[in-house]
C-alpha cells in the first residue's frame, strides 16, 4: 500500500512485516521537499558558502591542538604528526562521500538523513544514535578542555585558578567541572538568537583561533630541537594508529556544514565546497602545529598536559605573556568548537524528530528567532551536565567511536545512492567511486580495531540502549509508520 497523500516521488510503500518495516526508506524528493519544516515554525536559510565553511572549521579546529595533543603525544611519540596524517586520510576519504551526499539530499540530519533514504530506518536510526554519540558526547568533552585553559588564563592574569574540586569531574580529582557547564551555557546563550547570530560569533572566533595557532608556530619553532624527534615511533605502529584513532576526535567537525543544509542560502553548491575547504584548512594547521610542539618539547613529557601548547609557549620564551595569550586565545578557539557542535547536534535531533524517530518537542521552531529553542535547552543541559561530571579521556574515545561508525555508513549511503538512484543531480562526485568510499570505510574500521576495549563496551552499551528506545518509542511512532506520514 503507498502513502496516497504525497506527490508519486514521494510516496512510501506501507510496509508490513517486521524486516520490511525496519528497511523503509524515506524517498531524497521527499527528504528534501520537508527541509526546513518544523513544528510551529520554519528554519531559515541565511548562510552562504563563507558561514558553512566557517562552521566546519569552528566545529574541527582547536579541539584536537588545543586539547587531545597532550593525551595522544604520549601514545605515539613525534610520530604523533604521522598520527594526525593518518587520521586526516581517514576523515578526508569520508569528507568526499559527505561532500558528494551533503550535494544530493542538502538536509538537517546530515549522514542520518542519507541512510535514511539509502539503507532504511532501522540503519538511519543507528547511525542518528552514533551522532548524537558524536556530537553531544564531543560537546562534553570539548568543554572539559576550555577548562584547563581558562585556568592557565586566569593564573597568568590575575594568579588565581579554580580549585580542583570545582574544575574536574569525579575521577580526576575533582566533584564538579564548573568551567565546562558554564562554556556550554554559553553557547546555548547565542544559539537561542538564531542561527545567523550564532554563525557570526562563530567567524570571530574562528578568526582568533587560527591566528593564535599560528603565532604559536612562530614563537614555537625558536624552541625547535632536532633530538625532540630521535626514536621518531618509540611504540612502534600500534602506538601511532593509537594515536590516530583517539586524534579522529579532533577532526570531528567538518561534516557540520552537513547539518545546516536546511539554513543554507543554496545548500546544493555550497555545502560540498565547505566541507573540503574546511579539512584542507584543518588538516594542514594540525599537522604544522604538532610538529612544532613535539619539536619544542620532549613527547615524554605530555603527560597530564592538557593546556600543552600554553606551556610550551611559556617555556619557550620563559616568559608568562605569552603562554597567557595562547590560553586567552584558546579559551575563545574551543568554545568556538563548543558553539558549533552544539549546533549540529540540535539539527540532528529536529530532523530526527520531524521524522517521528525522537519526540516533537525537538522540531518545535521558535517563530521569531527561526531557531529550535526547547531542543537547544535540553541538549544543552544534558551536554553541560555530561561535561561536568565525566573525565575528558572517556569522552574523546567514545566520541571517536561513534563518529568512526557513522563515517563508515556514509561510505556505504554513497554507494548505494549511485546505484540505486544514478540519474540524481550531483553538484560534487566522489572520484574514482567506489574505491574511494571503499578506502574511507576501510579507514575507519581499523581505526574504530585501535580503541581500547573499555571503549568498545560503552558503545555496545550506547548501542544497545539506542535499539531499546527505537523499538519501543521511534519504530511505532516513525512519519513511515503511521497513516498521515
Amino acid at each position: 500500500m503507498l502513502d496516497q497523500g504525497a506527490p508519486p516521488q514521494q510516496r512510501t510503500p506501507r510496509a508490513t512485516g517486521l524486516g520490511a518495516r525496519l528497511m523503509r526508506r524515506k524517498p531524497v524528493e521527499r527528504l528534501v521537499a520537508e527541509g526546513g519544516q518544523g513544528e510551529g515554525g520554519a528554519l531559515r536559510r541565511s548562510l552562504g558558502l563563507w558561514q558553512l565553511t566557517m562552521i566546519s572549521i569552528g566545529a574541527t579546529l582547536g579541539t584536537g591542538i588545543f586539547v587531545v595533543l597532550g593525551e595522544a603525544v604520549p601514545k605515539a611519540g613525534p610520530a604523533v604528526t604521522l598520527s594526525f596524517v593518518i587520521a586526516g586520510l581517514t576523515a578526508l576519504f569520508s569528507a568526499l562521500s559527505y561532500a558528494e551526499l551533503a550535494g544530493t539530499i542538502p538536509v538537517a540530519g546530515s549522514s542520518y538523513s542519507y541512510a535514511y533514504a539509502t539503507m532504511g530506518e532501522l540503519i538511519a536510526w543507528i547511525c542518528g544514535w552514533c551522532l548524537v554519540l558524536e556530537y553531544g558526547v564531543s560537546v562534553a568533552a570539548v568543554a572539559v578542555g576550555w577548562g584547563e585553559y581558562l585556568n592557565e588564563l586566569l593564573d597568568g592574569t590575575i594568579g588565581v585558578t579554580i580549585p580542583d574540586a570545582l574544575s574536574a569531574p569525579p575521577g580526576d580529582g575533582g566533584v564538579f567541572n564548573l568551567p565546562a557547564l558554564i562554556v556550554v551555557l554559553l553557547a546555548m546563550a547565542f544559539l537561542l538568537g538564531g542561527a545567523r547570530e550564532s554563525a557570526r560569533a562563530n567567524t570571530v572566533m574562528v578568526v582568533v583561533k587560527i591566528a593564535a595557532l599560528v603565532l604559536f608556530c612562530a614563537i614555537g619553532v625558536q624552541g625547535f630541537r632536532s633530538g625532540n624527534y630521535e626514536h621518531f615511533m618509540p611504540l612502534g605502529m600500534a602506538g601511532v594508529s593509537a594515536a590516530g584513532a583517539t586524534l579522529f576526535f579532533s577532526y570531528i567537525g567538518f561534516d557540520a556544514a552537513s547539518t545546516a543544509g536546511e539554513e543554507a542560502k543554496d545548500a546544493q553548491r555550497d555545502l560540498p565546497r565547505a566541507i573540503m575547504l574546511s579539512l584542507v584548512i584543518v588538516t594542514a594547521l594540525y599537522v604544522l602545529v604538532a610538529a612544532v610542539a613535539v619539536g619544542a618539547k620532549p613527547w615524554r613529557h605530555f603527560n597530564d598536559s592538557e593546556a600543552a601548547l600554553a606551556q610550551i609557549m611559556r617555556e619557550v620564551t620563559g616568559q608568562s605573556f605569552w603562554g597567557t595569550l595562547l590560553a586567552f586565545c584558546a579559551v575563545i578557539a574551543i568554545a568556538s568548537v563548543v558553539l558549533t557542535v552544539l549546533y549540529g547536534q540540535t539539527r540532528i535531533l529536529f530532523a530526527m524528530s520531524r521524522d517521528g524517530l525522537v519526540p516533537k518537542v525537538f522540531s518545535r521552531v521558535h517563530p521569531k528567532t527561526g531557531a529550535p529553542r526547547a531542543n537547544t535547552v535540553i541538549v544543552s543541559l544534558f551536554c553541560g551536565v555530561l561535561a561536568a561530571a565525566i573525565p575528558l579521556g572517556q569522552l574523546a574515545d567514545a566520541t571517536s567511536i561513534g563518529t568512526l561508525f557513522a563515517f563508515a555508513l556514509v561510505n556505504i549511503a554513497v554507494v548505494v545512492l549511485r546505484r540505486t538512484r544514478p540519474d540524481m543531480p550531483r553538484t560534487f562526485r566522489v572520484p574514482l567511486s567506489p574505491v574511494f568510499p571503499a578506502l574511507g570505510f576501510g579507514f575507519c574500521v581499523w581505526m574504530m580495531g585501535s580503541l581500547s576495549t573499555v571503549t568498545w563496551v560503552v558503545f555496545g552499551v550506547w548501542m544497545a540502549v539506542g535499539l531499546v528506545f527505537y523499538f519501543v518509542y521511534g519504530h511505532r511512532r516513525s512519519r513511515l509508520a503511521t497513516p498521515e506520514g
